[in-house]
């Protein structure tokens, strides 16, 4: 059997060459996907950087850590304390210190002559400046820096490659990195938290890769920004440690590689890579559960092309499980050469698609792949699994095949569905429809999470796509009805002919489901996600006007906000970012995003989606949280954690909507943990002239030199809409393009399949009169007609994951319309169309070129 398996794969290859194709193509994505998932399982050890030439770091904790039953648990903090002066005065007596004040700098650059000219359109500085901060684009002219003592500089270590240090008042020296336009000489404007001046340039340093810096003199520093943020202490560690355990806790003392704590985002590397991990899991999920698809569908048309050929074995004594031995030998002969070819795709791909991630700013730029080489094995065995399992199914219906079967020579498909397939739909479907309705019932929201909106659509989509063989039919004598009453015979004949090889039109839908249920599925659920995000935003937004910082992740200068107050006719309501962490269970730390707000008027600027309570009973003493807390009880007080560690007990003021998840929760500026507002929504007074105000605002804005922006209240909105950002859109495509190609070979290998073995009938076509072009056309029209019966089906599929999307918004109080991604779902059918018809002209054109009558005497 194992040598007729070899000359079945050899004599057909036709047939098993797009399953070769799509497997091996599957098996070098899930190789490549995988050797990229495991380069995220851990960052670069980078070692420090901002401390790396100091011997001793004293800095406070920035880690809450609270006691449970199941140990100490840790949550970032959204504040660090500084090092308390007396502290600072103790360590002073062990040995030489250095004081570091970290502190936002945004320069405006006036150039050597006081002429305006824009700085920081070097990208390298702009990426440091947006990592270091945690900012987003600037504004155009503003450079976001971190001021610094000239002192520190050292630590790192710093060298000057030009001019001197600063030794005056309004003197500074600059990372410039290659590229920059800040030289020594230039006068730049810059904005600090003690005001705006103007700063010449004395000195320039190399730029080191994590912040962009500022350094001035240490008074200056200290004038600007008196706290300590972190201590450099020459000293015996063992003594430090010593004298901080007296003062008590709250304090870190960092040596060796420990200093890394100490860098700006000391885990941003890691957490770079968690999107990546994800995308890069979900792209392989869906390129095996794709491939899966594929060889099945293969697998299971080709078995049913060879009833005759399965037929004359029986007749001559081969038994039904030698028949299935024969097919599962097949795949597993299939399954081997494909995946030994994946394996070296894979391997070959794996760095190309590293190259991309990072290119599409999916990954950062120092990712790369390992040396791990586990991932080509997994993907080796997958691939000969996939295989097998996929011709396993089809090898019992081969074993069924009856000895009578060789005596056929009707091509019309009397029984399409198993009793076998209709219960594995029947399971799938209830299990991907019991999912939704469960979520739906219990947990709305978790409708909305990454994981159910991906994995949801993939249990319909498979049980659907089981269906096929009974949804195509009535699919297309509707989609057809009108073709078929045109004048010629070209929609009677690609009706009928649908009509008549079921199995071949379903082998034929199938690719199609999986590709538009996929991507209408996918696009359309992220977009509409989006769009209800937005509704939320421009529903809350009430304030005719709002003022924000220049560059995100800064805050307004104090005194910028008091002449704001002082506008006349303005009803400013100031906001702070801060955060909440609450114990759940007594065993799980959440923190949540706060806002401090003005009680007295967020109503007047804004208004969140109460459910329970008033938000005017928001005071020092309380607390308004959303649906998503487990105590959401107006009256009942809750202990949570501040941004800056404190552990306080608020009262329940009032409830908001979970939402999409935004809603977040509003505390009192007592409880902001000393965070500084980042906004300013403005209302104007009834009696009050509009345009005035927003004139006042802007003269006091254009004032700072910082580039604050006055907005409106639709422009803000429309701003702080979250719309699907370019790396969401470029991870989609990677997930999306992988299984439009697995498909469109599919699609491709399914219809030369066959065509090629319909050469019989288009020669009884030819010698009943037809001509050439008509057949053609005729093949044409019916592959056409089949790619659109798939994507009706696909778009069913499509329509009821949307659904539940709306359907989940419509609960959690969210009322917003669905987005459907019309172009680009319009494309795939469009390029389906396109495959399909010239997957099937092609080989019926080379088979048309022998003659008609000696092509319907041909015999398999």
């Amino acid at each position: 059997m194992l040598m007729l398996a070899l000359y079945g794969v050899r004599t057909r290859w036709v047939t098993f060459a797009g399953s070769f194709v799509a497997l091996a193509l599957g098996v070098g994505l899930i190789a490549a996907t995988g050797l990229a998932l495991a380069a995220t399982f851990s960052a670069p050890d980078k070692g420090p950087q901002r401390f790396a030439a100091a011997p001793v770091v004293v800095r406070a904790d920035d880690q809450l850590r609270v006691r449970t039953a199941n140990g100490v648990r840790t949550r970032p903090l959204a504040r660090t304390a500084p090092v308390p002066p007396a502290l600072v005065t103790e360590l002073a007596a062990l040995g030489r210190t250095v004081e570091d004040r970290a502190f936002p700098v945004d320069l405006a650059a006036t150039g050597r002559d006081g002429d305006p000219r824009a700085q920081g359109s070097d990208p390298r500085t702009q990426g440091s400046a947006s990592r270091a901060q945690g900012s987003g684009p600037r504004t155009q002219g503003v450079e976001p820096r971190t001021g610094h003592p000239w002192s520190v500089a050292a630590a790192a270590p710093y060298r000057l490659t030009s001019g001197r240090s600063p030794a005056a008042p309004g003197e500074a020296v600059v990372t410039a990195g290659p590229g920059s336009h800040l030289r020594t000489g230039d006068r730049v404007r810059a904005t600090t938290p003690a005001g705006a001046t103007t700063l010449t340039v004395v000195g320039t340093v190399a730029d080191r890769g994590f912040e962009s810096a500022v350094f001035l003199g240490d008074e200056e520093a200290a004038r600007i920004s008196p706290a300590v943020d972190a201590l450099v202490v020459h000293a015996d560690a063992t003594a430090v440690r010593d004298v901080v355990a007296r003062a008590g806790g709250g304090m870190d003392v960092l040596t060796g590689d420990g200093r890394r704590r100490a860098d700006p985002g000391p885990d941003r590397d890691a957490e770079a890579l968690v999107s990546v991990n994800a995308l890069l899991g979900t792209a392989a999920g869906i390129t095996l559960f794709v491939s899966v698809s594929v060889v099945a569908s293969t697998f299971s048309f080709a078995v049913a092309q060879r009833r005759r050929e399965f037929g004359l074995l029986r007749t001559a004594g081969a038994t039904p499980g030698q028949i299935r031995w024969t097919v599962v030998a097949e795949a597993a002969v299939v399954g081997v050469l494909a995946s030994a070819t994946g394996w070296w795709l894979g391997a070959a791909g794996a760095p190309l698609l590293a190259a991309r991630l990072v290119d599409a700013g999916l990954a950062p730029a120092w990712f790369a792949i390992g040396e791990q080489t586990w991932p080509l094995h997994i993907a080796f065995w997958t691939g000969v699994g996939v295989a097998t399992a996929g011709a396993l199914a089809a090898s019992f219906r081969a074993g069924r095949t009856a000895p009578t079967e060789v005596l056929r020579e009707a091509a019309v498909d009397s029984r399409t569905m198993p009793v076998s397939r209709w219960i594995l739909a029947a399971l799938v479907l209830l299990t991907g429809a019991g999912l939704l309705v469960t979520a739906l019932v219990l947990d709305p929201g978790d409708a909305l999470g990454r994981k159910a909106y991906i994995t949801r659509p993939l249990l319909l989509i498979v049980g659907v796509a089981l269906l096929a063989p009974v949804l195509v039919g009535p699919l297309v004598r509707a989609l057809t009805w009108l073709p078929a009453r045109l004048p010629g015979a070209t929609g009677v004949l690609a009706r009928e002919n649908a009509s008549a090889g079921m199995r071949r039109t379903a082998a034929v839908a199938a690719p199609v489901v999986i590709t538009v249920a996929l991507t209408a599925s996918l696009l359309g659920t992220v977009a509409t996600l989006a769009e209800a995000k937005a509704t939320e935003v421009r529903t809350a937004t009430t304030a005719d006007l709002v003022v924000v910082p220049g560059a995100e992740g800064r805050t307004l200068p104090p005194s910028f906000v008091e002449r704001v107050r002082a506008v006349e006719g303005a009803v400013a309501g100031v906001s702070r970012p801060t955060a909440v962490t609450v114990l759940e269970e007594g065993t799980a730390l959440v923190t949540s995003e706060a806002r401090a707000v003005d009680p007295a008027r967020l109503t007047a600027v804004a208004a969140p989606p109460v459910v329970a309570g008033r938000l005017t009973d928001l005071d020092d003493d309380s607390i308004v949280v959303n649906e998503e807390w487990l105590t959401t009880t107006v009256g009942e007080r809750v202990t949570v954690w501040l941004g800056d560690g404190r552990e306080v007990s608020l009262r329940i003021a009032a409830v908001l909507a979970t939402g999409t998840g935004g809603n977040g929760v509003y505390v009192t500026a007592r409880n902001a943990g000393g965070a500084g507002a980042d906004r300013i929504d403005v209302a104007v007074a009834e009696a009050a002239d509009p345009g005035a105000v927003a004139a006042a605002l802007r003269t006091a804005a254009e004032a700072e030199g910082t580039g604050i922006r006055v907005l409106t209240g639709a422009e803000c909105a429309a701003a702080a809409a979250p719309g699907m950002s370019d790396s969401t859109r470029a991870g989609l495509w990677l997930i999306l393009s992988m299984a439009l190609l697995c498909t469109g070979i599919a699609l491709a290998n399914t219809l030369v399949t066959a065509t090629t073995d319909r050469v019989r009938d288009l020669a009884v076509l030819r010698l009943t009169g037809a001509s050439v072009p008509q057949v053609l056309r005729l093949v044409a029209v019916e592959a056409v007609a089949v790619v659109t019966v798939g994507a009706v089906i696909g778009a069913g599929v499509a329509a009821v994951n949307l659904a539940g999307v709306w359907g989940a918004l419509a609960l959690l109080g969210v009322r917003s319309g669905v987005v459907v991604p019309w172009g680009t779902t319009g494309a795939v059918i469009a390029a389906a169309a396109v495959v399909a018809a010239v997957s099937a002209v092609v080989p019926a054109a080379f088979a048309l070129r022998t003659r008609p009558v000696e092509l319907a005497g041909m015999r398999e």
